[in-house]
């Protein structure tokens, strides 16, 4: 593997993408567009096997280098072991893409600690283990580039599916990326955060049918449910070397249900 001029994106470069496995997921939207782009791709999922099934369609597809890793992403030794392969394989980490999460529609009073234990171990802890543990390599290199997912739950207090347990999760991840960015931008690294509202994903309890959609575009301003392909859109711009003036950000993908 070769270094990395500070500040200056290298040709050959990797994109760590955490819950990228699922087919119609966001992630595998931002790795697709990633790989066109030329990156590398290390994709890192709980499934294993739609890791390394999403990596080989990838290098297939594009030709680009790939790898697909099992990770537990609430888990320090195995992002340890996740990372230190994609080290090894692949070349300089540049962006890292926190997307592994899970929803939890479980009304408050019902809510047990475990599921709420679970939630933010996910959506929270995750993002910190991972995030952790590749920015000495960003430091070292003096560039990098972030980016978590949100939710406009997070901003709304739900209201669209997932309930207290997701969106004080989803709105942690908001302040992890602000207090982060400060930390790190005099090393070149750029942390943001993305938002999205209701999504064509199958994170909302399954695949959409259209009465499903039709009710979750209510009070969208643009009448319907975002794709996986326009957010992975806007994340991939965050990553790229034209981003590097925007940090501690939180970028709204939401058709307009959130006006802020």
């Amino acid at each position: 593997m070769t270094g990395t001029v500070a500040g200056v994106f290298p040709e050959r470069r990797t994109a760590v993408l955490t819950g990228a496995g699922s087919v119609r997921g966001i992630g595998r939207a931002t790795a697709e567009r990633l790989a066109a782009s030329g990156w590398s791709i290390a994709v890192l999922d709980l499934d294993g096997a739609a890791a390394e099934e999403a990596a080989r369609l990838l290098t297939e597809t594009h030709g680009i280098e790939a790898i697909g890793v099992r990770v537990d992403v609430a888990d320090e030794a195995s992002v340890d072991a996740a990372i230190t392969r994609v080290e090894g394989a692949l070349p300089p980490l540049v962006a890292l893409v926190n997307l592994a999460g899970v929803s939890s529609p479980t009304p408050f009073l019902e809510a047990t600690v475990a599921e709420w234990d679970r939630v933010h171990a996910v959506n929270l802890r995750g993002a910190f283990i991972v995030t952790q543990r590749v920015v000495p390599g960003m430091i070292e290199r003096r560039l990098g580039r972030i980016v978590s997912l949100s939710s406009v739950s997070a901003q709304r207090g739900g209201g669209s599916y997932s309930k207290v347990a997701y969106s004080s999760s989803k709105a942690a991840v908001l302040g992890f990326t602000r207090a982060l960015a400060r930390e790190v931008g005099e090393f070149g690294i750029t942390v943001n955060a993305v938002a999205p509202g209701p999504i064509d994903t199958d994170i909302m309890g399954g695949t959409l049918d259209e009465a499903r959609k039709q009710a979750l575009a209510q009070g969208i301003l643009v009448g319907r449910i975002g794709t996986p392909d326009e957010v992975g859109a806007l994340i991939a711009f965050l990553v790229g070397p034209d981003a590097g003036f925007i940090t501690a950000a939180t970028y709204d993908i939401n058709g307009g249900l959130q006006v802020s």
